[in-house]
């Protein structure tokens, strides 16, 4: 492989990415679907590659993407990370939000070990252990925790299917969270659970169509850098790089060291940019960092790990697991709706269908998708859902990232079980601490709460 097949494999899906934009801009089926481009480029690419139509030149090396850019956009994660925040205060303020947003990761993931796992033993015995979590690693986690996932199994146990499997986990949770939102919006409208919709409204221009409107754009960073020295953009793009740098090469130092120890390089990629974090803030140049800049070049890494992801899908893979991959989706598309149904409707104080739609997607797949969902109920946030997640989200993304680094080892060591087990204790630990401080709802779901704001519909 040379550095232009690299290039080309970069450019032939930036063509794909550019038609899919343009089919998001104009062809009404595709708005009222709420298709990304990533997901419609992936497909695209999966049907004109060299499992079908064969069209499309891409690489032999195009189905390793997916994982390197994972390790690209852990690196990104804490680079420009200057939120603190005290947790007593959080769960004074958005303490339900913590607590039943924490508690949709846990359990996720422990019904899809105890489950899954329990099904797979009895009926697929021959099915590796690690396929169970690779459910939630698609749904709750997105395509940048199924590559995590699946590159990680392939390192420590060289199962190179877990990557196909995770990706395709990863692309029906997304197209189920669209899809499934949409109907349970339906049906929240005509029950009266919305709060500030009657009917589901037309969307703003720029979410139908994907081009934003000159009044709907916003400023993606600040130049920090002056350009007389170093573009802004290369300076941001610059530091992760060096983190993804780091993570490699200590990861292939320490297996160097010990053979037998194999830590996903993910997970060194991410160390290595809390490291840079503190040396940026030692040498006093943190404030030259824009997260907003940075959260952007990580985006842009994630729609083109979604599209290669969905891409390089092994069909052969897919149908030889076809009957596991069925019994997994059902467990995390009924755990999911449940979730919706009675804890989000119980549990949240108030504006339960807003925030525990908002859940739904981003627990199918990614935080895009719940924002898609939570802006058609609540189109100017007046729920505060996001305010509220974002301050939460504080404390949730250790938790989310310490269940991608450290499931993969217990469950190639024997312990899928038992890890599910604990974490569903942990789980339902998190949810009882919240029926105990702010109570339980048994109404119907229609009628008001305290704090919430009756809204005249128009």
């Amino acid at each position: 492989m040379t550095g232009y097949d690299f290039l080309m494999d970069f450019a032939l899906m930036s063509i794909l990415l550019f038609v899919a934009q343009i089919l998001r801009a104009k062809v009404n089926l595709v708005q009222k679907l709420l298709l990304s481009c990533s997901l419609i480029a992936g497909f695209l690419g999966l049907f004109l590659g060299s499992q079908f139509l064969n069209i499309l030149p891409f690489s032999e090396e195009v189905g390793s993407y997916p994982y390197m850019l994972v390790v690209f956009l852990f690196a990104s994660l804490f680079i420009g990370n200057k939120r603190q925040g005290s947790f007593k205060k959080t769960m004074n303020e958005v303490g339900d939000t913590f607590l039943i947003n924490s508690s949709v990761y846990f359990l996720q993931y422990a019904i899809a070990l105890v489950i899954g796992g329990i099904i797979l033993k009895l009926f697929f015995p021959n099915v590796p252990d690690a396929f169970s979590v690779l459910m939630p690693g698609g749904f709750i986690g997105g395509h940048g925790a199924a590559a995590a996932f699946g590159g990680a199994f392939e390192e420590l146990i060289n199962w190179s299917e877990a990557l196909p499997i995770a990706q395709t986990f990863a692309t029906i949770g997304l197209v189920f969270g669209v899809l499934g939102g949409i109907v349970f919006i339906n049906i929240a409208t005509r029950k009266r659970w919305t709060r500030f919709i009657k009917t589901i409204q037309e969307l703003p221009t720029g979410m139908r169509t994907g081009m934003n409107p000159v009044n709907e754009r916003e400023i993606i960073g600040e130049e920090t850098i002056n350009n007389m020295s170093l573009d802004s953009l290369t300076w941001h793009f610059m530091l992760i790089l060096i983190a993804t740098c780091g993570g490699y090469y200590l990861t292939n130092y320490l297996q160097s060291l010990f053979p037998k120890l194999s830590i996903p390089m993910f997970s060194i990629s991410m160390l290595f940019g809390v490291l840079l974090q503190g040396i940026l803030k030692s040498l006093n140049i943190d404030d030259y960092v824009d997260k907003n800049a940075i959260s952007h070049i990580g985006s842009m890494a994630t729609d083109y790990l979604v599209a290669f992801g969905i891409a390089t899908i092994k069909v052969s893979v897919v149908i030889k697991y076809i009957i596991p991959i069925i019994i997994l989706t059902l467990i995390g598309a009924i755990f999911v709706t449940m979730y919706l149904l009675l804890v989000s409707k119980k549990l949240f104080s108030k504006y339960w269908f807003e925030k525990g739609i908002f859940i739904f997607g981003w627990s199918t797949g990614v935080i895009a998708i719940g924002v898609t969902l939570l802006r058609i109920v609540d189109p100017n946030y007046k729920s505060k859902t996001l305010e509220d997640y974002g301050m939460a989200y504080i404390f949730i993304s250790f938790i989310e990232i310490g269940l991608i680094a450290i499931l993969p080892t217990l469950i190639v060591n024997g312990f899928s079980i038992i890890s599910g087990l604990i974490l569903a204790v942990i789980g339902f630990i998190l949810l009882n601490i919240c029926k105990k401080k702010y109570g339980v709802y048994k109404d119907a779901g229609s009628e008001l709460r305290p704090g919430e704001i009756e809204v005249d519909f128009k």
